[in-house]
């Protein structure tokens, strides 16, 4: 018999560690090829980690909620014939380097995390935000407070404290760099980490014996810390137009069977909008941003962000990779295979990186306009209407007369510290044209 070690796969780059959510099979379960083993969830989706033998699960090397870095050994599973787990993966681990010394010190960091936390030394359940076991044991060896952890500005993605980044704050508070709140002293940091303590610290509600206590979702927890972190980061400026998009409502009526019997691929007017804002992004570049301080960054791809919602209710962005580099065909089947992996959970960790500019369908569910949330670190997000049938004035040559048109909002959201006015309104100016001006004979 011999031993396969089933490890944490790389996920996509940036994406260096993964939460266990589920197991899926028990200890004694005969696992067979391909078969999904663990459910992990990552800060952007969740996913399946498939078995690449088959055998008996003999072995779990670590429990639900617990954080694994990729490359570790998460399972070990006995399958039919001689050798080590090392003969058995020969082919596999003969391309992975060997694990550095600093990797070893990490597990083992990881294993005296969960001792030092239980011991009282930092209370982390007081934090909204997210620290790595590492970071963790590090701040309560070195005796690191929550609010001094929460003051220190993170390097790592989407802000988070680093394990460099941490030594760094020990080394500064240990050459007097740094002032700790504890000290009691009235240094404008210790009075800064004081106030933001009281800001971010929620006043406590009273639930009767009427009231039905639910445990928010761990992605739940995930989409409002970066709600509120968006609002926290940018200045939020809203501007709203209504584009008459009769045209495109005829023509997608008249051409919608023939693209599903031609193409196999439904039709809907999602792609058609995707379509128009990254040709106004190719315009506008400048809305193609993100902001590093007090740089910006300008992208040279055009990745859009799709929203879509998940049968539990939380949603989840996935990206359309070049998207104006796409035509309508290629437009619609990249939309229908991201909303179909969303809503089966089949999305993969890259699917959701990389994106540069957001668009929401907020008409889905029958609103006519919304003020969406900057997904960071872009700058802009828009907002679809409902399409309303609705009485208009027309204008021709011969007059102006009322008649019935198909109308929709676009909401556009941006954040103002680098997007004035005048460019944000002139966007989405631009998107409703390359809306209206659609060409009822197009073919595709």
């Amino acid at each position: 018999m011999a031993k396969f070690e089933l490890k944490l796969p790389k996920m996509g780059e940036s994406v260096a560690e993964a939460t266990i959510t589920t197991w899926l099979k028990e200890v004694g379960d005969t696992i067979e090829l391909d078969d999904a083993v663990v459910e992990i969830a990552t800060d952007k989706v969740d996913s399946e980690v498939p078995s690449e033998v088959e055998g008996v699960l003999i072995e779990k090397l670590f429990e639900v909620d617990d954080v694994v870095q990729v490359g570790q050994v998460i399972a070990v599973i006995e399958t039919e014939g001689e050798g080590s787990a090392e003969v058995a993966t020969q082919e596999t681990t003969s391309k992975v380097e060997e694990t550095p010394k600093e990797a070893v010190a990490i597990e083992t960091a990881i294993v005296k995390t969960t001792e030092e936390v239980t011991a009282g030394k930092v209370d982390f359940s007081e934090s909204s935000k997210f620290y790595s076991p590492l970071v963790k044991n590090i701040a309560a060896t070195e005796g690191v407070s929550l609010q001094e952890l929460e003051a220190i500005s993170g390097t790592g993605k989407d802000g988070r404290v680093t394990k460099n980044d941490i030594l760094q704050f020990v080394e500064d508070r240990k050459n007097g760099k740094v002032v700790s709140p504890s000290v009691g002293k009235t240094e404008p940091q210790s009075v800064s980490v004081a106030k933001k303590s009281e800001v971010t610290k929620a006043t406590p509600i009273a639930a009767s014996g009427e009231d039905e206590i639910i445990e928010m979702t761990r992605m739940g927890k995930l989409i409002a810390h970066h709600m509120v972190e968006s609002v926290q980061t940018s200045a939020h400026v809203q501007s709203f137009i209504e584009a008459d998009v009769t045209n495109i409502w005829n023509w997608r009526k008249k051409v919608k069977d023939g693209f599903m019997k031609r193409e196999g691929e439904n039709l809907t007017f999602t792609p058609i909008f995707m379509e128009a804002v990254a040709k106004a992004l190719k315009d506008f570049p400048m809305m193609n941003i993100s902001v590093s301080g007090d740089t910006i960054i300008k992208k040279k791809n055009i990745n859009l962000g799709m929203a879509a919602a998940l049968p539990d209710g939380n949603l989840i962005v996935p990206v359309i990779k070049n998207a104006d580099q796409l035509n309508l065909v290629g437009m619609t089947k990249a939309v229908n295979d991201l909303a179909n992996r969303a809503r089966t959970k089949a999305l993969k960790p890259d699917d959701t990186q990389g994106g540069t500019y957001t668009v929401t369908n907020v008409g889905t569910f029958g609103s006519i306009m919304g003020t969406p949330i900057i997904n960071q670190p872009q700058v802009g997000i828009l907002a679809l209407g409902a399409i309303r049938k609705v009485p208009a004035v027309i204008e021709t040559p011969e007059g102006d007369f009322i008649g019935i048109r198909y109308k929709m909002f676009l909401s556009h959201s941006y954040d103002h510290r680098v997007v004035n006015g005048a460019l944000g309104g002139q966007f989405v100016q631009r998107v409703k044209d390359y809306l209206e001006t659609w060409d009822a004979n197009r073919e595709f």
